[in-house]
């Protein structure tokens, strides 16, 4: 489920900048890995597959129809 941060405009413009320094697919990916590196989380602690798609509102109904 996605949610909505509050962020400067200047803190925007790094966000921007290091998604594109590291090459990442999305600005979440930024704020995970600068927590990984500050925390020293491993990364097998944001999912078992991160190539999975979110779980979505859709998917939520369809477990719940089982």
């Amino acid at each position: 489920m996605a949610t909505m941060v509050q962020a400067s405009e200047k803190t925007l413009r790094i966000l921007n900048k290091l998604k594109k320094e590291m090459r990442a697919k999305s600005k979440d990916d930024i704020i995970k890995a600068l927590i990984s590196e500050r925390k020293k989380i491993p990364e097998s602690m944001f999912g078992v597959n991160p190539n999975l798609n979110s779980y979505t509102q859709k998917d939520k109904t369809e477990f719940h129809e089982l």
